[in-house]
Protein backbone atom coordinates (compact mmCIF):
# COMPACT_ATOMS: atom_id res chain seq x y z
CA UNK A 1 0.00 0.00 0.00
CA UNK A 2 1.23 3.44 -1.08
CA UNK A 3 2.07 6.47 1.76
CA UNK A 4 -0.31 9.31 2.17
CA UNK A 5 1.01 11.93 -0.67
CA UNK A 6 2.43 9.41 -2.96
CA UNK A 7 0.44 9.11 -6.50
CA UNK A 8 -0.86 5.33 -6.65
CA UNK A 9 -0.44 3.37 -9.15
CA UNK A 10 -3.11 2.68 -11.98
CA UNK A 11 -4.02 -0.85 -10.66
CA UNK A 12 -4.51 0.08 -6.99
CA UNK A 13 -7.39 3.05 -8.22
CA UNK A 14 -10.97 2.55 -8.73
CA UNK A 15 -12.25 2.62 -12.00
CA UNK A 16 -14.27 5.90 -11.86
CA UNK A 17 -11.23 7.79 -10.44
CA UNK A 18 -9.02 7.73 -13.78
CA UNK A 19 -9.17 10.62 -15.99
CA UNK A 20 -10.19 9.48 -19.30
CA UNK A 21 -10.91 12.87 -20.32
CA UNK A 22 -7.54 14.77 -19.68
CA UNK A 23 -5.57 14.61 -22.89
CA UNK A 24 -2.25 15.19 -20.74
CA UNK A 25 -1.38 13.15 -17.96
CA UNK A 26 -0.76 14.43 -14.27
CA UNK A 27 2.00 11.20 -14.10
CA UNK A 28 4.03 9.38 -15.75
CA UNK A 29 1.87 6.55 -15.55
CA UNK A 30 -1.03 7.28 -16.56
CA UNK A 31 -2.47 7.33 -20.02
CA UNK A 32 -5.58 9.15 -21.44
CA UNK A 33 -7.72 7.25 -24.41
CA UNK A 34 -7.01 9.74 -27.40
CA UNK A 35 -3.10 8.38 -26.33
CA UNK A 36 -4.40 4.93 -27.00
CA UNK A 37 -6.16 5.51 -29.91
CA UNK A 38 -2.72 7.33 -31.32
CA UNK A 39 -0.62 4.33 -30.00
CA UNK A 40 -3.21 2.08 -31.64
CA UNK A 41 -3.04 3.94 -35.19
CA UNK A 42 1.13 4.23 -34.82
CA UNK A 43 0.89 0.36 -34.94
CA UNK A 44 -1.04 -0.09 -37.46
CA UNK A 45 0.67 2.26 -39.78
CA UNK A 46 4.25 0.54 -38.45
CA UNK A 47 2.79 -2.96 -38.55
CA UNK A 48 5.99 -4.34 -36.74
CA UNK A 49 5.45 -5.25 -33.14
CA UNK A 50 6.83 -3.25 -30.48
CA UNK A 51 7.92 -3.83 -26.98
CA UNK A 52 5.48 -3.32 -24.00
CA UNK A 53 6.15 -0.51 -22.03
CA UNK A 54 5.22 -0.29 -18.34
CA UNK A 55 2.81 2.86 -19.10
CA UNK A 56 1.08 0.24 -21.64
CA UNK A 57 0.80 -2.11 -20.01
CA UNK A 58 -1.29 -0.61 -17.16
CA UNK A 59 -3.35 1.25 -19.45
CA UNK A 60 -4.54 -2.38 -20.75
CA UNK A 61 -5.40 -3.15 -17.28
CA UNK A 62 -7.41 -0.15 -16.80
CA UNK A 63 -9.24 -0.52 -19.72
CA UNK A 64 -9.82 -3.76 -18.80
CA UNK A 65 -11.02 -3.37 -15.32
CA UNK A 66 -13.41 -0.19 -16.59
CA UNK A 67 -15.31 -2.78 -18.61
CA UNK A 68 -17.25 -4.89 -16.35
CA UNK A 69 -17.89 -1.40 -14.06
CA UNK A 70 -19.77 -0.11 -16.77
CA UNK A 71 -21.58 -3.43 -17.52
CA UNK A 72 -22.57 -3.79 -14.11
CA UNK A 73 -23.95 -0.19 -14.21
CA UNK A 74 -25.75 -0.83 -17.06
CA UNK A 75 -27.07 -4.04 -15.59
CA UNK A 76 -28.07 -2.36 -12.21
CA UNK A 77 -30.39 0.28 -14.55
CA UNK A 78 -32.19 -2.59 -16.27
CA UNK A 79 -33.04 -4.66 -12.68
CA UNK A 80 -34.53 -1.39 -11.57
CA UNK A 81 -36.54 -0.79 -14.88
CA UNK A 82 -37.79 -4.36 -14.40
CA UNK A 83 -38.59 -3.64 -10.79
CA UNK A 84 -40.25 -0.62 -11.36
CA UNK A 85 -42.41 -2.31 -14.00
CA UNK A 86 -43.18 -5.06 -11.89
CA UNK A 87 -44.52 -2.87 -8.94
CA UNK A 88 -46.43 -0.76 -11.66
CA UNK A 89 -48.71 -3.86 -12.81
CA UNK A 90 -48.73 -5.21 -9.20
CA UNK A 91 -50.50 -1.71 -8.03
CA UNK A 92 -52.43 -1.62 -11.40
CA UNK A 93 -53.70 -5.02 -10.25
CA UNK A 94 -54.49 -4.45 -7.35
CA UNK A 95 -56.79 -1.43 -8.05
CA UNK A 96 -58.78 -2.88 -10.53
CA UNK A 97 -61.50 -4.99 -8.29
CA UNK A 98 -61.21 -1.38 -6.34
CA UNK A 99 -62.44 0.56 -9.34
CA UNK A 100 -64.92 -2.33 -10.23
CA UNK A 101 -66.08 -2.02 -6.97
CA UNK A 102 -67.00 1.82 -7.29
CA UNK A 103 -70.69 2.44 -7.47
CA UNK A 104 -69.98 5.47 -10.60
CA UNK A 105 -67.55 2.78 -12.51
CA UNK A 106 -69.06 2.31 -15.98
CA UNK A 107 -66.39 0.28 -17.61
CA UNK A 108 -67.97 -2.53 -20.06
CA UNK A 109 -66.51 -5.22 -18.18
CA UNK A 110 -67.40 -4.10 -14.41
CA UNK A 111 -70.58 -2.42 -15.55
CA UNK A 112 -73.29 -2.23 -12.89
CA UNK A 113 -74.76 -6.09 -12.26
CA UNK A 114 -78.57 -6.66 -12.85
CA UNK A 115 -79.79 -6.67 -9.00
CA UNK A 116 -78.08 -2.88 -9.00
CA UNK A 117 -79.75 -1.84 -12.37
CA UNK A 118 -82.95 -3.54 -10.65
CA UNK A 119 -82.34 -1.25 -7.52
CA UNK A 120 -82.08 2.08 -9.55
CA UNK A 121 -85.02 1.04 -11.52
CA UNK A 122 -88.50 3.11 -10.83
CA UNK A 123 -90.84 2.14 -9.27
CA UNK A 124 -93.07 -0.86 -11.28
CA UNK A 125 -97.05 -1.57 -11.50
CA UNK A 126 -98.29 -5.30 -11.43
CA UNK A 127 -101.76 -5.69 -13.20
CA UNK A 128 -103.70 -8.77 -11.78
CA UNK A 129 -106.54 -9.85 -13.32
CA UNK A 130 -109.82 -9.34 -11.79
CA UNK A 131 -111.00 -13.04 -12.01
CA UNK A 132 -108.44 -14.50 -10.58
CA UNK A 133 -110.10 -16.47 -7.62
CA UNK A 134 -108.46 -17.62 -4.54
CA UNK A 135 -107.87 -20.89 -3.83
CA UNK A 136 -110.14 -22.66 -1.50
CA UNK A 137 -108.51 -23.85 1.94
CA UNK A 138 -110.00 -27.25 3.81
CA UNK A 139 -109.58 -27.83 6.89
CA UNK A 140 -110.07 -30.40 8.70
CA UNK A 141 -112.73 -30.44 11.17
CA UNK A 142 -112.40 -31.91 14.91
CA UNK A 143 -115.37 -33.82 16.64
CA UNK A 144 -116.04 -34.14 20.14
CA UNK A 145 -118.33 -36.63 21.57
CA UNK A 146 -120.55 -35.18 24.57
CA UNK A 147 -120.87 -36.31 27.74
CA UNK A 148 -125.07 -36.66 26.72
CA UNK A 149 -124.28 -38.33 23.48
CA UNK A 150 -122.19 -40.98 25.54
CA UNK A 151 -125.20 -41.38 28.14
CA UNK A 152 -126.90 -42.03 25.01
CA UNK A 153 -125.05 -44.30 23.46
CA UNK A 154 -124.44 -46.72 26.86
CA UNK A 155 -128.31 -46.46 27.22
CA UNK A 156 -128.50 -47.58 23.44
CA UNK A 157 -126.24 -50.21 25.03
CA UNK A 158 -127.72 -51.53 27.47
CA UNK A 159 -131.30 -51.15 26.08
CA UNK A 160 -129.70 -53.48 22.96
CA UNK A 161 -128.51 -56.11 25.83
CA UNK A 162 -131.45 -56.18 27.81
CA UNK A 163 -133.70 -56.89 24.58
CA UNK A 164 -131.08 -59.90 23.81
CA UNK A 165 -132.03 -61.09 27.31
CA UNK A 166 -136.17 -61.02 26.81
CA UNK A 167 -135.76 -62.16 23.48
CA UNK A 168 -134.01 -65.19 25.19
CA UNK A 169 -136.12 -65.66 27.86
CA UNK A 170 -139.44 -65.83 25.33
CA UNK A 171 -137.63 -68.04 22.95
CA UNK A 172 -137.44 -70.26 26.31
CA UNK A 173 -141.03 -69.22 27.52
CA UNK A 174 -142.42 -70.21 23.88
CA UNK A 175 -140.42 -73.41 23.99
CA UNK A 176 -141.88 -74.11 27.68
CA UNK A 177 -145.98 -72.81 26.32
CA UNK A 178 -145.64 -74.94 23.34
CA UNK A 179 -144.94 -78.24 25.82
CA UNK A 180 -147.76 -77.21 27.85
CA UNK A 181 -150.61 -80.03 28.47
CA UNK A 182 -153.04 -78.17 31.40
CA UNK A 183 -156.58 -77.45 30.49
CA UNK A 184 -157.18 -74.33 27.95
CA UNK A 185 -160.00 -71.71 27.37
CA UNK A 186 -162.03 -74.48 25.03
CA UNK A 187 -161.71 -76.79 28.41
CA UNK A 188 -162.74 -74.10 30.74
CA UNK A 189 -166.02 -72.84 28.57
CA UNK A 190 -167.06 -76.52 28.18
CA UNK A 191 -166.90 -76.88 31.79
CA UNK A 192 -166.30 -73.75 33.90
CA UNK A 193 -164.86 -73.94 37.22
CA UNK A 194 -166.28 -70.91 38.86
CA UNK A 195 -170.04 -70.61 37.76
CA UNK A 196 -170.96 -67.88 39.69
CA UNK A 197 -170.00 -64.99 38.81
CA UNK A 198 -168.63 -62.20 40.73
CA UNK A 199 -165.66 -59.04 40.42
CA UNK A 200 -163.85 -60.19 43.37
CA UNK A 201 -163.51 -63.93 42.77
CA UNK A 202 -162.40 -62.88 39.25
CA UNK A 203 -159.92 -60.63 40.45
CA UNK A 204 -158.70 -63.19 43.10
CA UNK A 205 -158.53 -66.13 40.01
CA UNK A 206 -156.44 -63.51 37.89
CA UNK A 207 -154.12 -62.85 40.98
CA UNK A 208 -153.07 -66.79 40.62
CA UNK A 209 -150.75 -65.81 37.27
CA UNK A 210 -148.77 -63.18 38.66
CA UNK A 211 -145.26 -64.02 37.57
CA UNK A 212 -146.46 -65.56 34.18
CA UNK A 213 -144.15 -64.78 31.60
CA UNK A 214 -145.37 -62.85 28.63
CA UNK A 215 -145.40 -64.79 25.36
CA UNK A 216 -146.83 -63.24 22.15
CA UNK A 217 -150.25 -64.14 21.43
CA UNK A 218 -150.19 -66.79 24.41
CA UNK A 219 -153.05 -68.04 25.91
CA UNK A 220 -152.19 -70.65 28.62
CA UNK A 221 -150.55 -70.47 32.13
CA UNK A 222 -147.45 -71.59 29.88
CA UNK A 223 -147.51 -68.33 28.88
CA UNK A 224 -149.66 -65.17 28.51
CA UNK A 225 -149.91 -61.99 26.10
CA UNK A 226 -152.81 -58.85 27.35
CA UNK A 227 -155.87 -60.22 25.88
CA UNK A 228 -154.98 -64.13 26.16
CA UNK A 229 -154.98 -63.48 29.98
CA UNK A 230 -157.80 -61.85 30.34
CA UNK A 231 -159.61 -64.39 27.96
CA UNK A 232 -158.28 -67.50 30.36
CA UNK A 233 -159.15 -66.26 33.23
CA UNK A 234 -162.99 -64.79 32.40
CA UNK A 235 -163.41 -68.24 30.46
CA UNK A 236 -163.06 -69.77 34.13
CA UNK A 237 -166.51 -68.25 34.16
CA UNK A 238 -167.84 -69.71 31.47
CA UNK A 239 -167.65 -65.75 29.49
CA UNK A 240 -166.14 -66.21 26.25
CA UNK A 241 -164.09 -63.25 24.70
CA UNK A 242 -162.19 -63.11 21.42
CA UNK A 243 -158.38 -62.87 21.60
CA UNK A 244 -158.05 -59.27 21.05
CA UNK A 245 -158.25 -55.72 22.65
CA UNK A 246 -160.83 -54.02 20.42
CA UNK A 247 -163.28 -57.33 20.53
CA UNK A 248 -162.93 -57.70 24.29
CA UNK A 249 -163.71 -53.85 24.57
CA UNK A 250 -166.40 -54.27 22.40
CA UNK A 251 -168.13 -57.35 24.55
CA UNK A 252 -168.42 -54.69 27.93
CA UNK A 253 -170.12 -52.17 29.80
CA UNK A 254 -167.85 -48.81 29.57
CA UNK A 255 -168.22 -47.05 33.38
CA UNK A 256 -166.83 -44.06 34.95
CA UNK A 257 -163.24 -44.88 36.80
CA UNK A 258 -165.16 -43.61 39.84
CA UNK A 259 -167.03 -46.78 39.87
CA UNK A 260 -164.03 -48.95 38.60
CA UNK A 261 -163.39 -52.30 41.03
CA UNK A 262 -160.98 -55.07 40.85
CA UNK A 263 -161.54 -57.44 38.10
CA UNK A 264 -163.16 -54.87 35.80
CA UNK A 265 -161.14 -54.36 32.34
CA UNK A 266 -158.76 -51.71 31.64
CA UNK A 267 -158.45 -50.58 28.19
CA UNK A 268 -156.21 -48.86 26.42
CA UNK A 269 -154.75 -48.41 23.08
CA UNK A 270 -153.50 -51.99 21.91
CA UNK A 271 -153.47 -52.65 25.67
CA UNK A 272 -155.68 -54.33 28.18
CA UNK A 273 -155.63 -56.03 31.80
CA UNK A 274 -157.39 -56.40 35.31
CA UNK A 275 -157.98 -53.26 36.94
CA UNK A 276 -156.37 -53.67 40.76
CA UNK A 277 -157.39 -50.31 42.53
CA UNK A 278 -156.20 -47.38 43.51
CA UNK A 279 -155.08 -46.23 39.76
CA UNK A 280 -153.40 -49.82 39.29
CA UNK A 281 -153.23 -52.36 36.33
CA UNK A 282 -152.56 -56.10 36.66
CA UNK A 283 -151.44 -57.34 33.39
CA UNK A 284 -149.14 -58.99 30.71
CA UNK A 285 -147.23 -56.38 30.36
CA UNK A 286 -144.79 -57.17 27.10
CA UNK A 287 -142.14 -59.76 25.94
CA UNK A 288 -139.35 -60.54 28.66
CA UNK A 289 -141.67 -59.45 31.33
CA UNK A 290 -144.10 -61.35 33.28
CA UNK A 291 -147.62 -60.58 34.81
CA UNK A 292 -147.03 -58.06 37.92
CA UNK A 293 -149.71 -55.96 39.42
CA UNK A 294 -147.93 -51.97 38.45
CA UNK A 295 -149.37 -48.20 38.45
CA UNK A 296 -151.29 -47.22 35.25
CA UNK A 297 -148.63 -44.87 33.24
CA UNK A 298 -151.42 -42.82 31.21
CA UNK A 299 -154.42 -40.54 31.45
CA UNK A 300 -155.40 -42.74 28.09
CA UNK A 301 -157.44 -45.06 29.46
CA UNK A 302 -161.28 -46.41 30.58
CA UNK A 303 -163.00 -48.93 32.21
CA UNK A 304 -165.50 -51.94 30.81
CA UNK A 305 -167.10 -54.11 32.69
CA UNK A 306 -168.10 -57.87 31.90
CA UNK A 307 -171.05 -59.82 33.22
CA UNK A 308 -173.75 -57.59 33.79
Amino acid sequence: MAHSGTPDPAQDRAPHELDITSSTPSTPDVVSRRSLRNAEASTSAVRAPKPKTAASTSVVAASEKAKPAAKKRKGGWALNVAVMTVATGIIATMSIPAFALQEGGQSAAFGPSAADAMKKAQAQTVEVAGGVAAAAVSRDAATATSQQQLDAQKAATAAAAAAEAARQRAAASFASYASYSGPTVTDFLANPPYPSFSLSQVFSVAQQYIGTPYVYGGSTPAGFDCSGYVMYVYAQFGISLPHSVSGQAAMGKRISIQDAQPGDIVIMSGHDGFYAGNGNIMDAPDTGRSISIRPIWTSDYYIVRLGI
